[in-house]
């Protein structure tokens, strides 16, 4: 007699989609999904918001769907044994703790409206020292518009309600892994307030030493620790799902979207890196239980932590806001091409990008250069630049801030990365990672499956139940990746990122608007 199948369930919210993956417990099998857009809001240039109930709509209908499809597959909802919630992180919900209802639409990670809170909080550090990394021995993490505390920050200055329910103790505030989890588990009748280590770790609020919210972090953003969530660990039971057809299966594993494929990436080491190409680009290097502190720009966060008892593992971190979203705004913007699909082809229409440069920093550059005023140039354009030229231009434009920031993990750790893992959306395109491999000069090796992210919190949730499974035995991921080798010259490769620096400098400090009270960057 056979054992009984049995699955667990990963809810996936990423800033342009939600989806419901079941997987077959333990495995990278994948046993059906559903999977919904999820419509941003833009109030006014270089906002972005999401309407939190719609959220929360659209992942109840993924969950549903897809439990639909696992009863027509002959399986059962009934064996289901776990779920676990990934999330983009850094975007920011507040709510009446009484009723349930949000505050305010959710502001998402992209969104640049804080630029302002966050000159006025350099302008109150004191000492007048005007560093942006004034807060990064607590938090690991610079001043900057991407994280949640700013956002946070914003609303409790410019919304009156959210103010006045702050001062009355009425607010909830949470990532969207608390939002998720809070209303699965009840909402306002009794929902948890929770959320894990890697999502409270991109707050700013919270020690990354000691896992705690921080009381001198909440002084220094003016903001009240009775809004906060409970911090728990990456994978453990935390309760019981009360709503949707999963009713009565347990929540057992969170983390955020980027960690959560370092796990689905089996990069579990020390020394091992992945990168996540979606609509921002995003690197962890595994430090093991290390706190690596950059000083070439790049960020400290908690990779994960199975279990409440366990030493959490930790990472550096790189950012590129602009990635995938940059052939959307080829598309949308300019017309260059109807599909995301045609983008291969066509830059394969040519040999190279003829000296054609573009940095997409239409809202500043993250890591390592952390510069808020800088914006998206295009150099070196020429009579025979084509459309085709520029499309490639894009594709190398993602690769040269990955060589941006996987030269400042040498610099931080001393140890050069002898291969990548890459997943995410775009590495469907294989020219595009064969540029990645030339431009860095090291192997690329994509993932088997591109949803990384959700078997990383599906392999977490399941452990949280069995805690004899060895999360790297038993999968077959390895088994069938790609690999791409450097195929350029190393002189060759250092001459185009030495082009790629010139037109980084131009771009920077381009809004002068915004930098009226100076440039700043990570370096200064």
């Amino acid at each position: 007699m056979t054992d009984k199948v049995k699955y667990v369930g990963a809810i996936d919210e990423g800033t342009s989609s939600a989806r419901f993956i079941i997987f077959k417990a333990g495995t990278d099998e994948v046993v059906c999904y559903h999977q919904v857009e999820v419509p941003s809001i833009y109030p006014q240039e270089g906002w972005v918001e999401q309407d939190p109930v719609l959220i929360y709509d659209i992942v109840k209908t993924c969950i549903d769907e897809a439990c639909t499809k696992l009863e027509k597959l002959g399986g059962s909802v009934k064996d289901i044994v776990a779920v676990g919630v990934t999330n983009q992180r850094e975007s920011v919900i507040v709510w009446n703790r009484h009723t349930g209802e949000p505050l305010h639409n959710a502001i998402i990670w992209l969104d640049n409206r804080t630029t302002t809170t966050v000159d006025d909080l350099i302008e109150s550090i004191p000492n007048n020292s005007k560093n942006i990394n004034y807060l990064k021995p607590l938090c690991g993490l610079p001043l900057s518009p991407y994280f949640s505390a700013l956002k946070l920050r914003w609303l409790r200055d410019n919304v009156p309600a959210v103010k006045k329910a702050m001062d009355h103790g009425d607010v909830m505030f949470g990532t969207i892994d608390s939002w998720l989890i809070y209303n699965l588990s009840g909402g306002p009748n009794g929902g948890l307030h929770i959320t894990d280590v890697t999502n409270a770790s991109r707050t700013m609020l919270m020690n990354i030493e000691t896992l705690q919210w921080d009381p001198h972090l909440l002084k220094f953003f003016g903001l009240p620790n009775t809004i906060l969530p409970k911090i728990v660990s990456s994978s453990e039971v935390y309760g019981q799902i009360k709503d949707t057809d999963l009713k009565g299966i347990p929540i057992t594993a969170c983390l955020g979207d980027q960690q959560a494929a370092l796990v689905g990436q089996q990069c579990l080491h020390r020394g091992q890196a992945k990168a996540t190409y979606g609509t921002g680009c995003f690197l962890l290097y595994n430090t093991g239980t290390a706190i690596v502190t950059s000083s070439h720009g790049l960020l400290t966060t908690v990779g994960y932590q199975f279990g409440k008892d366990s030493n959490p593992t930790y990472a550096l971190e790189g950012s590129v806001a602009i990635a995938g979203v940059a052939l959307t705004w080829l598309r949308d913007n300019l017309g260059l091409f109807e599909s995301l699909g045609q983008v291969e082809a066509m830059a394969r229409l040519v040999d190279n990008s003829l000296d054609v440069y573009f940095v997409p920093a239409f809202s500043g550059l993250y890591a390592p250069y952390w510069n808020q005023e800088a914006r998206g140039v295009i150099c070196g354009l020429s009579e025979e630049t084509t459309s085709e030229h520029i499309v490639r231009a894009t594709l190398e434009s993602i690769c040269f801030q990955v060589r941006d920031i996987l030269d400042s993990m040498k610099k931080d750790c001393g140890i050069p990365l002898a291969k990548l893992m890459v997943d995410g959306g775009m590495t469907v395109n294989s020219l595009f990672l064969q540029l990645q491999s030339d431009l860095v000069g090291i192997n690329v090796i994509r993932s088997k499956i591109a949803e990384t992210t959700a078997l990383g919190v599906a392999l977490a949730a399941y452990r949280a139940i069995e805690p004899s499974f060895n999360i790297e035995e038993g999968l077959s991921a390895g088994e069938e990746r790609i690999q791409h080798k450097p195929k350029i010259s190393e002189n060759e490769r250092d001459m185009r990122y030495h082009k790629w620096k010139m037109a980084v400098e131009r771009s920077i400090g381009w809004d002068t608007s915004a930098a009226a009270t100076g440039n700043r960057d990570l370096f200064d």
